[in-house]
């Protein structure tokens, strides 16, 4: 499984988000028909509605999901990275975020310039998460900081893909 951490190197997912890790939970995310792989593309306008998201792992097992962008509000000055897209915690395994408690709730990516990464994280909780609390802002989040704090430990799986604003459609 260590060529699936690969891609989250190089696309500095790993190192800027999170911390190296073994994939250990096999989770796979799609906009319509459009599957989520590691630094594929993405338009914004497809990304409106949350991503219907499959985790496998064990039924008695919760995971937490967080999706953040980690480019805001410019990859060459992301002066409010991470910003928080959505936060799904106690997802029973080999379901999806529905089953879970949304902690935030999904927004869209909407990258004002350059292309951002917009990266999902998975994390295997020890326990159920009574006490999560929504961050009081989106900007100037941290999954690093949040894991610690919930006592998630590393992440089980992660996936990114890119985005670009796109042009204004014009009307004649």
């Amino acid at each position: 499984m260590a060529s699936s951490v690969d891609p989250l190197v190089v696309g500095r997912v790993i190192g800027e988000v999170i911390d190296m890790f073994m994939p250990s939970v096999s989770m796979s995310i799609c906009y319509g028909n459009k599957q989520v792989t590691n630094g594929c593309d993405i338009k914004p306008s497809l990304t409106v509605d949350p991503p219907t998201v499959n985790i496998a792992g064990r039924v008695e097992r919760l995971y937490t999901l967080i999706m953040t962008d980690p480019d805001a509000p410019s990859p060459s000055e992301p002066s409010m990275r991470e910003w928080v897209h959505w936060i799904v915690v106690d997802i029973p395994g080999a379901t999806d975020p529905s089953q879970g408690r949304e902690i935030l709730p999904y927004m869209g990516p909407r990258p004002p310039i350059g292309i951002h990464r917009y990266v999902f994280v998975l994390f295997q909780q020890q326990a159920p998460a009574a006490m999560v609390a929504a961050p009081p802002t989106r900007a100037n989040f941290s999954t690093r900081a949040f894991a610690a704090r919930y006592g998630l430990g590393l992440p089980v799986a992660a996936v990114y893909f890119n985005a670009h604003k796109e042009p204004a459609t014009k009307r004649r």
